[in-house]
């Protein structure tokens, strides 16, 4: 079977095809590729069912997905505590690249949190606030579409070093593509310099991985560039990609 078969085959029983059946394969023929021709395959098998997601600290997926798939729908779970360069990045990002980008946001705002949880709950339960505003938000953005676009990368953490670049994402029934898995720190600061891509300017200012603005500290040289995400609190991932 070629990646063409799986192709044909997913459009053709589109309707009735149990998605994981073209995951295994994929996972084979793409490990190894360009991630521009993992994400080619992705579009051309899934179509508008596929989108990518973004936490906006640089536009290097946004960048390599809008070249193949222009007009692609980007997620950007606007969890209502984010740095203003965040913000400001996304706004920039509407203006630069041929995308939709689709602001997602939580079920309650943070001054509704506030009031039914109470204050700083990221700070008394770092798990709970993550799911309630980022995991529960991009699960129900989600469900339009059959295949979403990650920027994991195997050299980020030991839970992502296992990564395949597709993936059947049991817990929301999808297929995810991480087409830059793969990728080390050295490609990704290659590609940026070389495509001139945006990037949260917070990275100039010691800020490697960016997330909330209440649990995201700069990084000192020398530190695991993800060290400054839930400092002290025992906490590794908001919990999207487990």
């Amino acid at each position: 079977m070629t990646l063409v078969d799986i192709e044909v085959g997913l459009k053709q029983q589109r309707g009735t095809l149990d998605l994981q059946d073209i995951v295994e394969s994929a996972a084979t023929f793409l490990e190894g590729a360009p991630a521009r021709e993992i994400i080619r395959w992705a579009a051309a098998t899934f179509g508008d069912r596929l989108c990518l997601t973004s936490s906006m600290s640089d536009a290097l997926l946004i960048d390599l997905v809008s070249r193949v798939k222009p007009g692609v729908d980007v997620l950007f779970i606007d969890t209502g505590y984010h740095f203003a360069e965040t913000i400001g990045t996304r706004d920039a990002v509407r203006q630069v690249y041929d995308v939709n980008v689709i602001d997602i946001k939580p079920s309650r705002t943070v001054e509704e949190q506030d009031r039914d949880l109470g204050p700083r709950l990221f700070g008394r339960n770092p798990d709970l606030c993550c799911f309630l505003r980022k995991v529960e938000p991009l699960n129900r953005a989600l469900e339009p579409y059959l295949a979403w676009i990650s920027g994991i990368r195997r050299d980020e953490s030991p839970s992502r070093a296992g990564s395949k670049v597709v993936e059947w994402d049991a817990k929301r029934q999808m297929v995810k593509v991480n087409p830059i898995a793969a990728w080390t720190q050295e490609d990704v600061d290659n590609y940026i310099a070389d495509n001139g891509v945006l990037i949260n300017p917070l990275h100039y200012d010691n800020y490697p991985s960016i997330g909330c603005a209440p649990c995201t500290r700069q990084v000192a040289e020398g530190e695991d560039p993800r060290s400054g995400r839930w400092a002290g609190l025992g906490k590794v991932e908001c919990g999207i990609h487990l």
